[in-house]
């Protein structure tokens, strides 16, 4: 193996192992796989390009421009111009996912699910780093610089992390690192020949102290390797003084439940500020919605639910989403026995509420609603992506109202063990006074159905609890004895409270937030103001599902499968919504006055009067686009033939015709230097005395065609061999044999005729003979190297190499002509000068 290719495998091994610190992040963790398929092809990118060879820049540049072209494949097919190359919809597709994944880094605790954002920001992360590292240590041949990029992107990794990563990690990637220094330490010696290495351990291992290679590593190889080995242990099994702690110490679990750190939604979780909330000096409306329901009292607006008690909070377990389907799934548990009535609500959202999660009755069976959402399935929540919010937006919600009876509550079945399981954990820091209370207070039930009404009832009505949204909140277990024995807080209290006593009971139940029914309008329509901002308890039942409860007193209302006596009234929050609202959704716009100018540019105007949400019509593509598609179907193919085409150009201008003169070429072979036939004396030859220039354009020209035609199926140009040397190399690595073989030296006798003789002979039919060489060569050659030879020929590189010297020479041009006209200019002032003076 080559050191190029030795270090370019090295360079990959680094990349996968600095980036399996990555890997517990997101579960399922595929898409390293994924990765490495990729940092594979763009590292054989750049070895196929440093054999051409092309320049280092455009070494580079090429890699860069095949990991664009993957990623667009991969993530944004749908949006790129014939599924391949990325456009402006694909680039806005790419910042419109890593905004949803720099939201769901924010969202969820680790692992993290691997959500389309999430997948781009680790996958592009580690072919930028791949590439970065490849670049680096091959195509720069600079290893040691290579190890920051590594750094960076172990670094991202720890920091993720609330403890730290795993020890492993750190000695998996520090590995990786110091293979990659080692491969270029063996490459770097390898130039300087053999490496005296002390006298032989034992007799006639080598000669005269000199390592021959075949035995042990050379002696400053070895030694690399017990300083990295020790250098190390030392990192990975001593406490680093900047750290506090050796790896060894801990695991770094990492930011997941319990751990502290929160490794939930709090940017957007409206729990945190729900007291703030409340407590703003004014009302603002939020949302405005029209439904069909005959009464609003039960109508609560759910955004979202959460189902994890650690102790600390309530928060969200870390769940799969999915696409919103157009129908989504039965709710879970409910049963065909429960009573339930369907019912379509039209939402209008202000342009100042701003929320990751959309609004809608509980449980809902469709929504439609344009923009980017995701559905969560186990909440059945929907859920903002790629920076998605709810300002402005207008939706239509189809629901059910489920309607149990309290002897379908009472003989509900016992849930599945695994839904009992997680949703009735309680952190073993719940104060026994918790429990204790718990059992008290629903003494004398005798199922699930009555100990959750005893509850509720205790709460809102006969447990002496006062509502005041000026305490400290608080959802922890503290914050829950606290509120036990002050009996004095707001929903978060009593809901947060609910549900743990629910839960230290052995039933399910979980926190859901979102708004109450809110109050009636002038136009019809519901308003729903930042003052209506609640939580409640879920509980579950099998057969109906997740249930409401209400045990906050004086907030929104009780349902009546909690109550002996079922009230007249629809709802009991402070502010009655009145009658109800109408029984069909309307589009006519609302009755209220206008909002103000000023207002209108600050953004606190309310929400448009409801109306429905039709599904977006697509016009299709337009006529410019459909063009624009075609013409660049039609010039992919040209594009691609583009080296087949210049290598018939130059072919036909070589053989075509004796009159034309050729310049001389820059080089036969990759170093770009002087081959056989195209030196100084090639030059001469060439453009010299009215007497040679007839005899030596043939030639010369013949002979660069053989060369580049051995060049195109993998036989370099050695400049440093003479045209009979090099035309033997040409037939034995041709394998060419008869015809072809004496064509190929007939050639090269023709062009020693040109160089070296004092009146050259012109040669006949050198054409023919290039032509001969050619079938030889494509008879010998596989049938992917003729079509390799064909399509994509090596020597194609010699118009990067034309470009390259016209920008050098235009470059050099504008230099002197810049420098001239300095000199100038400097000379009249000096003359301007000794006149004045």
């Amino acid at each position: 193996m080559s050191g190029s290719a030795r270090l370019a495998l090295c360079a990959y091994a680094a990349t996968l192992m600095a980036a399996g610190a990555l890997q517990p992040l997101v579960d399922p963790a595929t898409w390293i796989v994924q990765a490495a398929f990729l940092v594979a092809v763009v590292s054989g990118v750049g070895a196929g390009t440093r054999r051409v060879p092309l320049a280092r820049p455009l070494t580079v540049t090429a890699q860069a421009v095949v990991a664009l072209l993957l990623l667009t494949l991969v993530f944004a097919r749908e949006h790129a111009v014939i599924g391949l190359l990325p456009g402006p919809d694909a680039f806005a597709h790419f910042g419109e996912l890593l905004t949803s994944g720099a939201d769901d880094v924010g969202r969820y605790a680790i692992p993290a699910p691997a959500t389309d954002g999430i997948r781009l920001m680790l996958i592009g992360g580690v072919m930028l780093i791949g590439l970065a590292v490849d670049a680096l240590a091959v195509t720069f041949r600079s290893a040691a610089p290579a190890g920051l990029p590594l750094l960076a992107l172990y670094s991202v990794a720890a920091a993720l992390y609330d403890g730290g990563t795993d020890w492993l990690w750190f000695l998996l990637a520090a590995t990786g690192y110091l293979l990659l220094l080692l491969a270029e330490g063996r490459d770097r010696l390898s130039q300087w020949g053999r490496v005296f290495g002390g006298a032989p351990r034992t007799p006639g291992r080598a000669t005269a102290g000199l390592d021959t290679g075949g035995g042990a590593a050379q002696a400053p190889v070895r030694m690399g390797r017990r300083i990295g080995a020790l250098a190390l242990a030392v990192a990975v099994l001593l406490p680093a003084p900047a750290l506090g702690s050796g790896l060894l110490a801990g695991s770094g679990s990492g930011a997941g439940p319990g751990s502290g750190s929160g490794g939930t939604i709090d940017a957007v979780n409206p729990v945190v500020t729900l007291q703030d909330t409340l407590n703003q000096p004014e009302a603002r409306e939020w949302l405005k919605y029209k439904t069909n329901a005959d009464d609003t009292g039960d109508l609560y607006l759910r955004i979202m639910a959460l189902d994890q008690f650690d102790g600390g909070s309530w928060k969200f377990s870390v769940r799969p989403v999915t696409g919103v389907p157009e129908e989504l799934p039965q709710p879970d548990g409910l049963g065909d026995a429960a009573s339930t009535t369907e019912i379509r609500t039209n939402v209008s959202a202000a342009g100042s509420y701003r929320q990751g999660w959309l609004p809608m009755p509980y449980p809902t069976t469709r929504v439609s609603i344009g923009g980017k959402w995701r559905f969560d399935p186990a909440r059945r929540t929907i859920i903002g992506d790629g920076g998605q919010t709810t300002s402005g937006v207008q939706y239509s919600v189809t629901s059910l109202l489920v309607n149990p009876t309290r002897e379908q509550l009472a003989r509900a079945p016992k849930p599945p063990a695994a839904l009992l399981r997680e949703y009735t954990q309680v952190p073993d820091s719940l104060p026994a006074d918790v429990r204790s209370t718990a059992a008290r207070v629903t003494k004398g039930a005798t199922n699930d159905y009555e100990r959750a009404a005893k509850l509720e009832e205790w709460f809102a009505v006969g447990g002496g609890f006062t509502y005041s949204t000026t305490v400290k909140s608080g959802g922890g277990v503290e914050g829950i004895s606290r509120f036990l024995k002050d009996k004095e807080g707001f929903c978060v209290h009593f809901s947060f409270s609910m549900a743990a006593m629910a839960r230290a009971l052995g039933i399910p139940a979980r926190v859901a937030v979102g708004f109450t029914p809110g109050t009636a309008t002038a136009g019809g329509a519901m308003s729903v103001t930042n003052r209506d901002a609640h939580a409640w308890p879920e509980l579950y039942f099998e057969g109906v599902g997740w249930t409401r409860f209400e045990p906050t007193p004086t907030r929104g209302s009780r349902p009546d499968y909690t109550r002996e006596q079922t009230p007249s009234g629809t709802a009991t929050s402070p502010v009655e919504p009145g009658e109800s609202a109408s029984a069909e959704a309307s589009a006519a716009p609302s009755d209220e006055p206008s909002c103000s100018a000023q207002d209108q540019r600050a953004g606190d105007c309310g929400a448009a009067a409801p109306r429905d949400v039709l599904p977006p019509e697509d016009p299709g593509p337009s006529l410019q686009a459909v063009a624009g598609i075609v013409l660049l179907v039609l010039a992919l193919p040209a594009v691609l033939l583009l080296p087949l085409l210049w290598r018939l150009r130059v072919r036909v201008r070589r053989l075509g015709s004796d009159r034309h003169v050729p310049r001389a070429a820059r080089g036969s072979g990759p170093g770009r230097g002087p081959g056989p036939g195209s030196g100084p004396e090639a030059e001469g030859a060439a453009a010299g005395s009215p007497g040679t220039g007839q005899a030596s354009a043939p030639a010369l020209a013949a002979w660069q065609e053989v060369s580049d035609s051995a060049w195109d199926y993998g036989i370099l140009p050695d400049d440093s061999q003479t045209p009979r040397k090099a035309a033997a190399r040409i037939v034995r690595l041709g394998q060419l044999e008869g015809a072809p073989a004496d064509s190929v030296h007939r050639v090269a006798h023709a062009l020693e005729q040109v160089l070296y003789a004092p009146e050259p002979r012109p040669a006949a039919g050198l054409a023919e003979e290039v032509q001969q060489v050619r079938r030889g060569l494509a008879a010998n050659a596989t049938r992917v190297a003729r079509l390799r030879a064909l399509l994509l020929p090596r020597s194609s590189a010699r118009v990067l190499w034309a470009l390259s010297d016209r920008w050098t020479a235009l470059t050099s041009r504008w230099a002197a002509t810049r420098a001239q006209a300095l000199s100038q200019l400097t000379v009249q002032l000096r003359r301007l000068s000794r006149q004045r003076g």
